[in-house]
């Protein structure tokens, strides 16, 4: 079943266009308010957000939509997605709301919603809300109409949840950490975790003014963190987008670590410490060299397809507790029930402390392959399978690339391409096969 208004990650979209308008978001809180009303009689829901000028126009829609269908509402201000999840979780509430367009620019807006456990919810939950959307509204009396208030502590207990996940036993003093949250959501708690375990925290993309979430700070643009780390002459940087789910991390060279990288230090620390670790999780475009550094250490290791939730439906599904992305999304099931950039780098900083090594010293059995990606345009109407000669030219590429390298060919879900990755040990030989393909692809 398609769905017309959510996407992989919830609605998203350019604020002032459909469906990122003030009437579509009153009559989605609408809508979510009374599927919720199927299960409870007087649900509450949680309504954080990160710090785009347009949130304060979506979130009075959203209130009043809520309210509308005889739900309360509680307000937190800028807070990360996951320190709304937790929050939803923690105070036993029906739903919790996020207000953000992760790394998007400050342009564009977004909804994503949390279950009362502080997970994502399912496609079939969508499904249902979209139903109800499209229904007459059903309006409450005054009488049963949705009351707000106002959350004043929730930076703080979000703080003391993140603190949590770190060992006890262990502290960050000694370090210089530089800590860059986009301009975004986790602007006044990223910088007070680190400080309060002990670092020293040089604090950049901390300033937030409504319209430069993720510009030229962050996960998306970590030049500026690597700049920071170098001229502060700091031990680590720590980069996260605008709703603080992903992160990037910097050593004191400069040298960034992806999440596929990072994901390898989490398994490999739980192995150190004698916990057991059945397998892992990553995606299609994890790096093959993270997949056999995993498996020659006996973990099994599977790929869902790309995108975090995908990647917890997969751990969910399999009892296991530690994935991620590429990109910095990273799950520690035992930790949080969703990605959290701040809890995962608290992870990786745990290991290092633990361990007493640096995080080369950590990789040092990971080389990641060279990648190669291609994006092939395609011509109205084409059906990119049937391309003729594709499928023997992939079968060739594969036998030459034996056990040292991999293709995926998978269209884009959001433009008319198809994107050819091939990676190997060999850059050259990753080029050559890519090229080889793209071109049977443009014929």
């Amino acid at each position: 079943m398609s769905r017309t208004y959510f996407g992989t990650d919830g609605v998203r979209g350019t604020v002032g266009e459909p469906p990122i308008t003030p009437d579509f978001m009153l009559g989605l809180g609408h809508a979510v308010g009374r599927v919720l009303k199927r299960s409870e009689a007087r649900p509450t829901v949680l309504i954080g957000k990160d710090t785009r000028i347009s949130g304060y126009m979506i979130e009075s829609a959203l209130e009043a939509g809520f309210a509308s269908a005889g739900v309360d509402v509680v307000l937190t201000g800028p807070l990360p997605t996951p320190g709304v999840a937790y929050l939803t979780r923690a105070l036993r509430l029906s739903l919790g709301v996020v207000i953000s367009a992760s790394h998007n620019p400050y342009g564009d807006n977004g909804i994503k919603f949390f279950s009362a456990r502080g997970e994502k919810l399912p496609d079939a939950w969508e499904h249902d809300v979209e139903d109800v959307f499209a229904q007459a509204p059903q309006w409450v009396d005054s009488a049963r109409l949705g009351k707000a208030r106002r959350l004043d502590d929730a930076q703080g207990r979000y703080i003391e949840f993140c603190k949590s996940t770190f060992s006890n036993d262990l502290s960050l003093k000694g370090l210089k950490i530089v800590i860059d949250a986009a301009h975004g959501a986790a602007y006044q708690v990223a910088p007070d975790v680190f400080h309060e375990l002990g670092a020293e925290v040089v604090a950049i993309g901390c300033k937030p003014d409504g319209f430069n979430i993720n510009a030229g700070f962050g996960a998306t643009a970590p030049a500026a963190l690597v700049q920071a780390v170098r001229e502060h002459q700091a031990d680590y940087g720590i980069a996260l987008d605008g709703d603080a789910d992903r992160l990037q991390l910097s050593d004191a060279d400069g040298r960034l670590y992806n999440g596929d990288e990072l994901l390898h230090v989490m398994v490999t620390d739980r192995l150190a410490q004698g916990q057991p670790v059945p397998g892992a999780v990553g995606t299609l475009m994890t790096n093959m060299a993270v997949e056999l550094a995993l498996k020659s250490r006996g973990i099994e290791f599977v790929r869902a397809k790309v995108g975090d939730r995908y990647v917890l439906e997969e751990l969910s599904a399999r009892g296991w507790l530690l994935g991620g992305e590429g990109s910095g999304h990273l799950l520690a099931l035992d930790k949080h029930t969703t990605g959290d950039g701040i809890i995962s780098a608290l992870q990786v900083l745990q290991a290092v402390a633990r361990s007493g090594q640096s995080l080369p010293r950590l990789l040092a059995d990971v080389t990641l392959f060279p990648q190669v990606l291609i994006n092939v345009r395609l011509r109205p109407d084409q059906d990119w399978k049937a391309s003729p000669g594709l499928s023997d030219v992939q079968a060739a590429v594969a036998r030459e690339l034996g056990d040292a390298g991999r293709v995926l060919i998978r269209p884009s879900g959001t433009e008319p391409l198809v994107r050819v990755m091939v990676e190997a040990r060999d850059a050259g030989l990753a080029k050559a096969c890519a090229e080889r393909l793209a071109k049977v692809l443009q014929a």
